[in-house]
C-alpha cells in the first residue's frame, strides 16, 4: 500500500519536510515514488501540488495522520 508521508531533511534544529509518496513499509529517508511538495514548519509554509496529490489519492495512496492534519490547514 502506498502512503503519503513527511520525509525529514535539513539540520536537526532547522528541519524541513518533503511530502512524498512511498511504499508503506519503506524507510522514511528512502527513495520516494513521487515528490508532492514541501513543508517548512519554522515559516509555517506549505507548498504542495494539489493536482498531483489528487491523482495519488485516486490511485489509493493514504495520507498519514500528520499529512492529513497539514492538508486541513
Amino acid at each position: 500500500m502506498l502512503k503519503i508521508k513527511l520525509s525529514p531533511i535539513g539540520k536537526r534544529r532547522a528541519i524541513k519536510y518533503r511530502i512524498v509518496v512511498v511504499e508503506e513499509n519503506s524507510k522514511i529517508t528512502g527513495a520516494p515514488t513521487d515528490l508532492l511538495g514541501y513543508y517548512l514548519p519554522e515559516q509555517k509554509k506549505l507548498e504542495i501540488d494539489r493536482s498531483l496529490l489528487q491523482q495519488w489519492l485516486d490511485k489509493g495512496a493514504q495520507p498519514t495522520p500528520g499529512v492529513r492534519k497539514l492538508l486541513t490547514i
